[in-house]
């Protein structure tokens, strides 16, 4: 059983540990702040991108690109998305998992990963996985929309590229492109996406009718033929789906950090709590044990 000097060791110790997670959880709930702000603002504009790219689809329907042909053969490259650093609750091993998962149920594929996070290089960088490119400290500090064009330029050379030679290995250019990330609903809510970046998918002939009979005629005019901006539309739209989900799992890192964090704190005064009601019964059992020696000895005399 522990002495008295040995529980105010682990009280202190626990004390000082709680002022960490105070002051992680006080950080994250500022970035939170300004992230989820980035996120709001970001989402108009996503979804417009969307509907712009929709119906320019619709209305090139002869149209076709490299960036929207399907392809048959059994190669994927996964864009994983984790955080540069730990304390945020299980909000790396969620998309490690769902990476994890995605193998399992697809063994006939070969899988290969672009990593962004340290996280995730430091888990994958140990498993039989294929890493073609890795982004390291790209979350961990404000970051502006260049950073998700060099990350798209990048995808886009391996899509489009040919087969290279990379670290004694041939590696040959994926047929399909996966984003893996955390959706930011709420401080406590996040949820892993995995969403087929590349190809981009193309409107069924009957999708088009019916997006022509349920959609309002968009309240814009092309100056351009719909093919010719629609060319130059993709890699932007690539590079907007990129920014996006980098916005959204910044805003999520940081939300199960601070949850991660608030939970730490509270535990430690719970911690706290019980070895100080410890701590005072060894007291008064100490004093009780000396009150009866004294009793014992006068008694005795």
């Amino acid at each position: 059983m522990p002495n008295l000097q040995g529980i105010r060791r682990r009280i202190k110790a626990v004390k000082n540990m709680r002022q960490i997670t105070k002051s992680y959880k006080l950080v994250s709930a500022s970035k939170l702040r300004r992230a989820q702000e980035r996120v709001m603002a970001s989402r108009p504009y996503a979804r417009k991108m969307q509907e712009v790219l929709r119906n320019l689809t619709a209305a090139a329907t002869d149209f076709t690109s490299p960036l929207m042909e399907e392809r048959m053969g059994n190669r994927t490259l996964l864009v994983l998305m984790t955080a540069d650093k730990g304390l945020c609750g299980a909000f790396n091993a969620n998309l490690i998992r769902a990476v994890q998962q995605y193998v399992a149920d697809h063994p006939n594929e070969q899988v290969e990963l672009v990593i962004v996070g340290r996280k995730g290089k430091e888990f994958f960088q140990r498993r039989n996985l294929p890493i073609r490119k890795e982004y390291i400290n790209v979350t961990s500090k404000t970051f502006g929309y260049e950073v998700a064009v060099e990350i798209a330029q990048d995808i886009l050379n391996i899509y489009e590229g040919a087969s290279t030679e990379e670290e004694g290995r041939i590696a040959v250019r994926p047929d399909r492109v996966l984003l893996v990330y955390a959706e930011f609903r709420s401080a406590i809510s996040q949820v892993v996406r995995i969403e087929q970046l590349l190809p981009i998918r193309k409107p069924a002939p009957n999708e088009v009718e019916t997006l022509a009979v349920s959609l309002p005629p968009p309240d814009y005019i092309y100056e351009q033929p719909p093919a010719k901006i629609l060319e130059r539309l993709l890699p932007r739209f690539v590079e907007t789906c990129i920014f996006q989900a980098l916005l959204e799992s910044v805003a999520s890192e940081h939300g199960a950090r601070m949850v991660a964090m608030d939970t730490a704190n509270r535990n430690a005064g719970e911690v706290i709590a019980h070895l100080t009601l410890t701590m005072n019964r060894m007291r008064q059992a100490a004093i009780t044990n000396e009150i009866i020696e004294v009793i014992s000895g006068a008694a005795a005399l």
